[in-house]
């Protein structure tokens, strides 16, 4: 199947008042389970990789993409393609010609007046080469290589008042709002501002962008699908089921020493969670 443009899923789950899974793949396992989750889940899906990724492949966005992208040819539903949390500017310029159809563009560290503006100057570039963008407003603590920020912490939220000018003056397609959400949680702990979410909703007239989402509860998720969420970023709990599998074959295979047999299972458990994530969010 063709890939097809992250923007067209998001709103499409928007219209529905139902949400898209969007998952971050670092290796070709990552791409394979996460296909092969959204086809057992009979559902569409968008394969994720960020800048964090690029970093740890050498730099190089190609390779990965290009496996991505052969992937999501073959597969049994809707793929889309997304270059997520963006800070190089060389970075977003390969987006295109390595087959991305959407960017975030990730100026949410910065000072309002300068995400503001290196948002606006992304977003022209993005539409210019007919890619949809995402931004962020507000932060999403938990991001690598940037201090630690308390989701629950004054300023750290997004204010629905400042987010409805953010987005009309910079231009974007969605935002990701920080709502009490952090990246890199290996518990599922997270308690989410819901009347925040509701008055988030109320303001704008774009699909609104959950990240940080391995740390929120199966209920909260929901309830957040409900307040007006159309695209849920998932990235810590794959790495968990992967590193879950590996440990406990290796546990109870202390001889293995064909790599296959451990990625065997933990591609597995991450498409099993890949299933079971998207049937919390009822993304079909």
């Amino acid at each position: 199947m063709p890939l097809v443009a992250a923007g067209e899923l998001v709103s499409r789950a928007a219209a529905a008042r139902t949400a898209v899974a969007a998952f971050n793949v670092i290796t070709l396992e990552h791409v394979e389970a996460v296909v092969a989750g959204a086809e057992a889940a009979n559902a569409p899906v968008i394969l994720q990789v960020s800048e964090n990724a690029v970093k740890f492949r050498h730099g190089r966005l190609l390779p990965l993409a290009r496996a991505a992208v052969a992937t999501a040819e073959q597969a049994a539903v809707p793929v889309a393609l997304h270059l997520d949390h963006v800070q190089s500017g060389e970075l977003l310029r390969q987006a295109a010609d390595a087959g991305f159809g959407s960017v975030m563009y990730d100026a949410a560290h910065l000072p309002y007046a300068e995400n503001l503006a290196a948002t606006r100057a992304a977003a022209d570039w993005a539409h210019a080469q007919g890619l949809w963008i995402e931004a962020e407003l507000g932060e999403v603590g938990g991001k690598a290589g940037q201090p630690a920020l308390d989701a629950h912490a004054a300023g750290a939220r997004t204010d629905p008042a400042e987010a409805r000018s953010f987005v009309a003056d910079a231009g974007v397609d969605a935002l990701a709002v920080a709502v009490g959400s952090t990246h890199a949680m290996t518990t599922r702990t997270a308690a989410l501002d819901h009347d925040l979410l509701k008055r988030l909703t109320a303001a704008l007239d774009v699909p609104l962008v959950l990240h940080g989402s391995s740390g929120v509860p199966d209920a909260e998720l929901r309830a957040a699908v409900t307040g007006g969420i159309a695209k849920v970023n998932v990235g810590t709990a794959l790495n968990i089921a992967m590193t879950d599998a590996i440990r406990r074959f290796l546990t109870e295979h202390p001889e293995a020493v064909d790599s296959r047999k451990y990625l065997l299972v933990a591609r597995e458990a991450m498409a099993e969670a890949v299933t079971r994530i998207i049937g919390v969010l009822d993304a079909r």
